[in-house]
């Protein structure tokens, strides 16, 4: 068993796409219409991971409480020092986890 997608909630589709794509490497699994306002249905895939991210729509500009996305790597140190070298903002420092 294993989790089909994680949905993370987004303004704009396109901007969030090319984002996720230049700096995770991430490929499209889906990018097809959905309903009548122009939202699409759009999935990436993480390299080496059976889930997949899905762009939900936000419904506000408020900092969520929450994380939203919680990524494992076996080199985070390494991984989060190459996001930053290509302008991603993380955040919450890596931390270890109980």
């Amino acid at each position: 068993m294993h989790i089909q997608f994680a949905e993370l909630p987004v303004f704009n589709q396109d901007r969030a796409k090319k984002f996720y794509i230049d700096h995770f490497g991430c490929a499209i699994v889906a990018d097809v219409p959905m309903g009548a306002n122009g939202w699409r249905w759009i999935e990436l895939k993480f390299a080496g991971s059976e889930t997949n991210l899905h762009f939900g729509k936000r419904a506000d500009d408020e900092p969520a409480d929450q994380p939203v996305m919680v990524l494992v790597d076996d080199n985070v140190a390494g991984t989060a020092g190459t996001l930053k070298s290509k302008g991603v903002e993380i955040i919450t420092e890596p931390q270890a986890a109980p």
